[in-house]
């Protein structure tokens, strides 16, 4: 937009220098009717002026049909024979055109006509009707012309700012996605934090109650505290900096895991999604953050499919790996338009949870049809 302006604005400069340059052309070697130091300094005057149009709006195009009309009083025959001055004037009425004010396109107009009409009548050898309408409907033209510029100028203007307002809010309600997103790991990390604090405290009585009794039982309990305080210390590692929103209440219902992917592929069967549930490698514990972090990716794949597959079936996969644990969750429905506007942030929450312990996220079409989520959350990284 700027480098068109800049080279709208340079092209007008150019049309101006070069009717001043036939301006002088034609004093010299047409040469015009009428003494020529005046008809020289007329010439720049009916022309130059239009230079000064960024600081003068409507005095730079006014000054053209003024000088013109003057010099028609002097000389009659100097203006209609000048095909600088005509130039001249078509220029001032588009600048007049490109006036966003109504009274001030109608006004420029207006003189702009005037101008013509006394020119006209100024010269014997000119005819009113067919000179004043040919030279006035160009001025017309001209006139039309840079109110068609100045709206699409307008309307270009418009749709940029409403494009930058569109960019604006995409961005601000992703940061809200991500805001949110870390604000309910904050949650449930609280829960497990909570949770795991609340076994330490059991292990640490039942330990402390075994001491006196039998020593030797006493170190399983006590390991147990020794692992679960490691493994809640690295979640809150993780989770450092989250904000949580401390007006609501603690969710009492039991945390959500691995173990209860099933009941989730059974809801989602229920909903009239056929789903296949496949765990690859050898099942074993997980730190409670990875775990839940597993179990919100595959509820977020499969309520999406369920929302937008249709006709479909999916598949959930969990595979153990010897360093991480990889989730993937499949469906080979037509899918629906990607959303717009800043919708399906579920994503943007997706990978803002899978960042927090190192891993990836891809998401996107399967070649053979249908979408595909897949997340790797290594376990090395989540070791404390």
């Amino acid at each position: 937009m700027r480098f068109r302006h800049l080279v709208s604005r340079h092209l007008i400069d150019a049309f101006v220098v070069l009717t001043a340059v036939i301006a002088q052309l034609e004093i010299w070697l047409v040469p015009l009717e009428g003494s020529k130091p005046l008809l020289v300094v007329a010439g720049l005057a009916w022309s130059l002026p239009l230079l000064a149009r960024n600081r003068f709006p409507l005095a730079a195009p006014a000054v053209v049909p003024v000088v013109l009309t003057g010099l028609s009083f002097l000389e009659p025959r100097t203006v209609p024979d000048s095909s600088s001055a005509v130039l001249a004037l078509l220029l001032a009425a588009g600048l007049f055109g490109a006036r966003e004010r109504v009274q001030e396109v109608v006004g420029g107009t207006a003189l702009i006509l005037a101008g013509v009409i006394v020119v006209v009548l100024n010269d014997s050898e000119s005819s009113l009707l067919p000179d004043v309408g040919f030279v006035g409907t160009l001025c017309l033209v001209a006139v039309v012309s840079g109110i068609a510029i100045t709206q699409g100028s307008l309307r270009a203007r418009e749709l940029e700012e409403r494009a930058r307002l569109v960019d604006a809010q995409r961005e601000e309600q992703a940061r809200t996605a991500v805001a949110d997103e870390r604000a309910r790991i904050a949650r449930e990390m609280h829960d497990v934090v909570a949770h795991s604090v609340s076994v330490m405290v059991v292990q640490a009585g039942a330990a402390e109650a075994m001491l006196d009794v039998d020593p030797e039982r006493a170190r399983a309990p006590i390991a147990a505290v020794q692992e679960t305080g490691r493994e809640a210390l690295g979640e809150l590692r993780r989770v450092l900096g989250a904000l949580r929103d401390g007006t609501e209440r603690p969710d009492l219902a039991p945390r959500a895991g691995l173990a209860g992917l099933p009941a989730l592929v059974d809801q989602v069967r229920e909903a009239g999604l056929p789903v296949e549930l496949e765990v690859e490698g050898e099942a074993r514990p997980v730190p409670a953050g990875i775990e839940l972090s597993a179990y919100r990716i595959v509820q977020e794949g499969l309520t999406n499919a369920l929302k937008h597959a249709g006709p479909a079936r999916a598949r959930v996969r969990v595979r153990y790996g010897e360093d991480d644990l990889r989730v993937e969750v499949e469906d080979d429905g037509p899918g629906a338009p990607a959303p717009v506007n800043g919708a399906g942030h579920g994503l943007v929450g997706m990978r803002e949870r899978v960042g927090l312990y190192g891993g990836d996220l891809e998401a996107g079409p399967r070649p053979e049809g249908g979408f595909a989520l897949r997340a790797r959350l290594p376990l090395e990284k989540a070791a404390p």
